[in-house]
């Protein structure tokens, strides 16, 4: 099994700065991609940004050029680096992590618990 423990939300006025982390835990042979989403109330959860293993990164328009997506390999965690945040970036934050646990397996998905980030003045 594994485990992802979310970090970082919390409230910020807009303009501000967050930074989300992920760090995945327990039986891992190697992660592949690694994303962030997001659910809104009311809202389908949507996806925000997402890394691969060799380090190419996708974005929602958005986010681009606000948020930024990197992640550390060796502590096996996943960063989210939001900047110029505007009210509507206000939801529970997800992240979601593609991970085989042997090499002989196929990749499972795991998301995180979800971290609240509010924009509000």
């Amino acid at each position: 099994q594994v485990q992802l423990v979310e970090s970082g939300g919390g409230l910020v006025r807009p303009g501000g700065s967050l930074r989300l982390s992920c760090a995945a835990s327990g039986s891992i042979f190697r992660i592949y991609d690694m994303g962030w989403y997001r659910q809104a109330p009311g809202k389908q959860r949507e996806l925000v940004a997402a890394i691969g293993s060799g380090g190419s990164t996708n974005y929602a328009d958005s986010v681009k050029g606000r948020f930024t997506i990197s992640r550390d390999n060796a502590k096996n965690t996943v960063y989210l680096q939001m900047n110029s945040l505007k009210f509507e970036d206000t939801a529970v934050y997800y992240c979601n992590v593609e991970v085989q646990a042997n090499w002989y397996v196929p990749t499972d998905d795991y998301w995180g618990q979800g971290t609240q980030v509010t924009v509000s003045s």
